[in-house]
């Protein structure tokens, strides 16, 4: 392997070359440069490998490799995946469907059902015509076709890991946080496991709060949780023609980027950042949309103290919305390996 190309693979809480099984009940995986090796550490590698050669002449042993070496050929794959996406993402401005692509995947997760994949979540079944006929999916199709050439690429990433490395990856390149990902999510294999219809939220609700707490506190998400995702809506655009909200267009909207029109929740729609909560707080700008359940966040006393604390504070905001992020798309994930893959800092 190409110095320049060539990926290290490290492993946490024991070293390959002192004891390899172990290694599969803690793998942790990361990628890096290989020119971040100091000499030290290929001649680390080295010694291993010749260690690794006995070790591999055991059954255990032997299986042990393989799996290392099918993690660090996805981890290579979910790596192409995410530079792909983001060439997409810079080509046709598409975040905020993404977003939503990876949110409405793993949002159908009922924590009071045990048994995978009936309990719906991050398991990729939202690429079913099935689900994506459902109401509250209205337009993602677009977003399916957009990942679609990815997916034919990167055949070793699962649609649930192609959806939320999607949407974490939307984020970001917005300016918003870092969210702590892991993949190696499991896909369902049919539309027969799609969830039932009326798991998601809706905008406009009798009772504002208490159907975003019936919503999100099936998932297992909390008031902060609530609120912390909410704020999302900085980026993106409500279309009438799908969601039954909005204005055709808007100051903001008419001339895109992307395909104009739809009524923006803030005036950058296209940037991350805490602009949310100011403008619904506000509400001095007619052009902007704020839903029911936008409104209710500083109504609300159990959500207002979090909504008033995003507000004036962007750091609080972001160090909250990632960790939320996460936390929703791992609802109902079913993970192989079971502790997850995660793509390292360095090669981003």
């Amino acid at each position: 392997m190409a110095m320049a190309s060539a990926r290290s693979i490290v492993f946490s809480g024991a070293l390959l070359c002192k004891s390899l099984p172990a290694v599969t009940a803690r793998l942790s995986i990361a990628a890096a440069p290989h020119r971040r090796l100091s000499s030290s550490g290929l001649s680390l590698r080295a010694a291993c490998s010749r260690r690794i050669r006995t070790f591999a002449m055991s059954g255990s042993g032997a299986a042990a490799v393989e799996s290392s070496q099918r993690i660090a050929s996805q981890l290579d794959q979910l790596v192409g995946a995410r530079e792909a996406i983001k060439e997409v993402i810079t080509k046709m401005h598409c975040n905020p469907i993404l977003i939503r692509l990876g949110w409405h995947d793993a949002g159908t997760y009922d924590k009071n059902i045990s048994e995978w994949p009936k309990c719906g979540g991050a398991n990729g079944s939202l690429r079913f015509s099935i689900e994506l006929e459902h109401g509250a999916n209205a337009g993602l199709i677009n977003a399916l076709k957009l990942l679609n050439p990815v997916k034919e690429k990167f055949t070793a990433v699962s649609y649930a890991d192609l959806f939320q490395l999607a949407s974490a990856t939307a984020i970001e390149m917005a300016g918003g946080p870092r969210i702590p990902m892991r993949y190696g999510r499991v896909d369902t294999v049919g539309p027969e496991q799609c969830p039932k219809e009326g798991n998601l939220p809706s905008a406009g609700p009798p009772n504002p709060s208490e159907h975003l707490r019936k919503v999100f506190h099936r998932m297992g998400l909390d008031d902060k949780d609530i609120v912390a995702l909410s704020g999302a809506h900085t980026l993106g655009r409500s279309r009438p023609e799908r969601s039954g909200w909005g204005k055709k267009e808007t100051k903001y909207t008419k001339d895109g980027p992307g395909a104009p029109g739809g009524q923006s929740w803030t005036v950058e729609w296209l940037k991350f950042d805490n602009s949310y909560f100011k403008d619904i707080k506000e509400k001095r700008d007619e052009d902007l949309l704020v839903l029911p359940t936008d409104a209710v966040l500083f109504e609300d006393p159990g959500f207002k103290e979090h909504a008033e604390l995003y507000a004036k504070d962007q750091d609080a905001f972001f160090k909250d919305y990632a960790q939320a992020h996460a936390k929703l798309s791992e609802l109902g994930a079913k993970f192989d390996p079971p502790q997850g893959i995660r793509i390292d800092e360095s090669t981003s």
